[in-house]
């Protein structure tokens, strides 16, 4: 664990979040998203490191809520899978293009061979780029620019001709300091709609938290759903989430919080 994760929350937004989970876990469900809202940004994308603790914090905070906890990512999903191990939760990978219900069934994008070549020429197009970072996700491919700002334009250019070749089944998706060429037939807002439909989800008012441009779309489905959302780190961008939470770690402080009351809870029963 983090020293900072060890601080009891001090945002109200997370504060707010701590008393709805702790005091009412049977009325909401948990959507998280993953990057920048769960973990720090890296310089790159295979830089990111998963806290000791998260998975676990996790694991109970999902527990406490009868399971109604979901990551919403632009991750695939079996790399998700990968950074909490041993644990499983529902996860909607590449922005819900990818999906793992309550029951444990799977739904994933098929890779074409036009679209694998296309990632290929990609690599190639823009291996002139130094500092420029082609990231395969199978069935979504995302060029990182955060050491190379200079690109931005030039990259933006070569990512929505290609996004134009890739054809209808595909969009550009913008982000922070990435630029990605993700399936079209689904977001992150729709997803968490699919969850709200499902055993352990249904009923309850949804919390979404996240950090980027790609997670407004969920933000506007727990708003309409009365629920609250929540958006991690610098709001320089115009943003529909209500409120405004400081930092991955502030976010983690949360989730180990609302772990520990589950844990005394427990206890105390036994």
């Amino acid at each position: 664990m983090n020293k900072q994760d060890k601080l009891r929350p001090s945002d109200t937004a997370t504060r707010h979040l701590v008393r709805r989970l702790v005091d009412e876990p049977e009325r909401w469900a948990l959507f998280l998203d993953i990057d920048g809202t769960l973990l720090d940004l890296a310089a790159t994308p295979d830089a990111i490191q998963v806290p000791l603790s998260l998975p676990a914090s996790l694991d109970a905070v999902s527990a406490r809520l009868g399971g109604a906890l979901a990551l919403v990512t632009g991750r695939s999903l079996p790399f998700a899978d990968g950074l909490f191990a041993p644990f499983r939760f529902p996860i909607a990978g590449l922005h819900g293009a990818e999906f793992r219900g309550t029951d444990g069934a799977t739904s994933v994008v098929s890779v074409t061979p036009a679209f694998a070549a296309l990632k290929q020429r990609l690599a190639e197009r823009t291996a002139w780029m130094e500092g420029v970072l082609i990231e395969d996700k199978g069935a979504a491919v995302a060029a990182h620019y955060r050491l190379a700002p200079a690109y931005d334009t030039a990259l933006e250019k070569i990512m929505r001709d290609f996004a134009e070749e890739a054809g209808p089944a595909w969009v550009l998706q913008p982000g922070k300091m990435v630029l990605e060429i993700r399936p079209a037939r689904a977001d992150k807002g729709e997803a968490v709609a699919t969850y709200l439909e499902q055993p352990a989800f249904a009923g309850r008012l949804p919390i979404a938290i996240g950090d980027d441009l790609t997670d407004e779309t969920m933000f506007a489905l727990a708003n309409a759903r009365g629920g609250q959302s929540i958006r991690v780190g610098s709001l320089a961008t115009a943003t529909c989430a209500l409120a405004k939470a400081s930092s991955p770690s502030a976010i983690r402080s949360a989730l180990a919080t609302v772990a520990a009351a589950g844990d005394r809870k427990a206890t105390a029963a036994s």
